[in-house]
């Protein structure tokens, strides 16, 4: 009896001991969503209300300078995109003249409006890209063989894939601009969407500018290496695609780079500064590439930044960027910043190392 009566209490016990658990455990969860309701995240191009939950005092923007200049560029480039943001830039100037911080925008008439980021918590994909500089020739030679295209004339259908294109679909109709020694450079050359161009003959440097593209579907070939087994998940990034390349045959190049179907072609221009899609001069990491049916171009972003060694690791270390929408780029879909770092091969390396993630907030009315 006293054994029945010993078992029945801890039945009891147990069972309000799982109630309990339970009731704490749907009460935080209810929290829980109401935080995630209030703290309203910049998830489609709306604006619904300012993020009010868990806005991080946050250190002030390193590039301040940059930023500046970068602005500069738009009222001198493009009067229209500035005149359409003008209300804002002069804002986030009196922003900074007053040296106010990152929580008191409201004291200028603006608000900051956090990203959703990839994953609904404020962790937007970040990557960089830079602009090359690549060494070729105006005709071909046996090294500088690989041409480099102007957009051909658009007529109805599709143009050649870049299978099509290696197996010599635009040959002789008077599209080669240049002749490169590196069919990898022409490619990242393609992904970076512009580069210098050396001819190495005393002549100054042209900008080649993105000219248009074939309008097939974008594959990343990075993706494909890891998929393969030929690198790393975790090591994966320009720098290591170029290092794969090193050593292998025209043959086994072409095999990976078809599987990209989408060419993207070029338009020389002389003695001109490094254009995103905004037709503005780039401030390197003073702009962004973005997803513009998200961002529209010309809009100010504030963005945390991871900062990585020389080598490309991150320890911990982050910088806070004011940083101005005013690129675009295929694979920059979504919440995925591309932040333009600069020109030359130390840019090519940062940029090649970035595969990071970060917070960013829009700076809006």
């Amino acid at each position: 009896m006293n054994n029945m009566k010993e078992n029945n209490f801890f039945n009891l016990f147990y069972s309000l001991c799982i109630l309990i658990m339970f009731s704490l455990l749907t009460g935080c969860q209810s929290n829980t969503n109401k935080d995630i309701k209030k703290g309203r995240q910049y998830k489609d191009g709306k604006l619904p209300l300012a993020l009010n939950i868990s806005h991080p005092q946050l250190a002030p923007p390193v590039n301040i300078s940059e930023y500046i200049i970068q602005v500069a560029k738009i009222k001198v480039a493009s009067p229209s995109l500035y005149q359409r943001n003008e209300h804002i830039y002069k804002a986030i100037d009196a922003w900074i003249n007053r040296s106010l911080d990152t929580s008191e925008f409201k004291k200028v008439g603006l608000n900051s409006y956090e990203m959703a980021g990839k994953d609904n918590y404020g962790n937007v994909h970040l990557t960089g890209y830079y602009t090359p500089v690549i060494r070729a020739r105006h005709t071909p030679t046996a090294e500088f063989k690989y041409p480099i295209y102007k957009m051909p004339v658009k007529t109805k259908g599709k143009l050649p894939s870049r299978e099509q294109i290696y197996n010599g679909a635009l040959s002789g109709k008077g599209l080669e601009i240049a002749y490169s020694n590196s069919l990898m450079d022409n490619f990242i050359m393609e992904v970076q969407g512009s580069a210098y161009i050396d001819f190495e003959d005393g002549s100054p440097l042209v900008f080649f500018c993105y000219g248009g593209k074939n309008g097939h579907g974008y594959s990343s070939i990075g993706r494909l290496l890891v998929e393969q087994g030929e690198i790393e998940k975790e090591k994966i990034s320009i720098q290591a695609i170029k290092d794969w390349a090193k050593n292998k045959s025209e043959k086994k190049l072409k095999e990976l780079l078809i599987q990209n179907r989408s060419f993207v072609f070029f338009k020389p221009q002389h003695n001109a500064e490094v254009k995103g899609a905004a037709a503005v001069p780039l401030e390197a990491n003073a702009s962004v590439a973005v997803d513009k049916s998200l961002i529209p171009i010309g809009s100010v972003v504030l963005v945390d930044v991871p900062l990585l060694e020389n080598d490309g690791q991150y320890h911990g270390r982050r910088e806070i960027r004011l940083m101005v929408a005013l690129d675009v780029g295929g694979a920059i879909k979504g919440q995925h910043f591309d932040l333009y770092l600069g020109i030359g091969d130390t840019a090519g390396e940062l940029a090649g190392y970035y595969n990071h993630y970060g917070r960013a907030w829009v700076i809006k009315p």
